[in-house]
């Protein structure tokens, strides 16, 4: 029986990670050890961050929210906003009403106002 060569295999793999790294500085785009640890670390970098974005998003849905709450009632805060929505028993997550306040300010402003008469006085 004749002798059996890992090349291919070896190959494919190295490939594998070569194109990973395309794009890389230096050494870290073509040869295979350095370009191997490089892809490594952006794996761990890019499973991380899509935690990260989430979190970054949320707070500026907050920030935009805020904003547009203020620019309608001075008084009010986010905070105070948000209780007025659960005791009007509005239902509309953070991103629509983001969206709502910088694209629809009307319609944000007649949220902002049902929120307003929920509250106690």
């Amino acid at each position: 029986m004749s002798r059996t060569k890992g090349g291919t295999v070896t190959h494919a793999r190295h490939k594998k990670i070569t194109d990973s790294a395309k794009g890389y500085y230096g050494r870290r785009k073509n040869t295979f050890k350095v370009a191997a640890q490089a892809v490594d670390k952006a794996n761990q970098y890019a499973t991380r961050d899509r935690k990260t974005r989430k979190r970054n998003f949320r707070a500026l849905w907050i920030q935009r929210i805020n904003a547009g709450v203020r620019e309608f009632d001075v008084t009010m805060t986010y905070s105070r906003f948000i209780n007025g929505l659960t005791l009007a028993g509005i239902e509309v997550d953070r991103k629509v009403l983001a969206d709502l306040a910088v694209n629809e300010p009307a319609a944000f402003n007649a949220i902002v106002e049902k929120a307003r008469a929920a509250l106690p006085a």
